[in-house]
């Protein structure tokens, strides 16, 4: 995950919580379900990332596997 894609994240995340937290201190419960949007946001964004650096990890995995075989087969 890039820095960018992290902060990001991170930023939905803490202005999904303190969005939440003055709905709810303010009784608007319109400003609280905003939050809880952004927070999901940002944890949605953190799991896209997840996922695309696994799909790397294991692109980089496979390559290193096929590049051993054609080693091993003299190629």
């Amino acid at each position: 995950m890039g820095l960018g894609e992290k902060f990001d994240a991170a930023k939905d995340k803490v202005s999904g919580s303190t969005k939440e937290t003055a709905g709810k201190a303010t009784g608007d419960s319109q400003l609280e379900g905003e939050g809880k949007a952004d927070k999901l946001q940002g944890q949605l964004k953190d799991a896209k990332e997840s996922v695309k650096d696994a799909a790397s990890d294991a692109k980089e995995q496979a390559k290193g596997f096929t590049e051993n075989l054609k080693k091993d087969n003299g190629q």
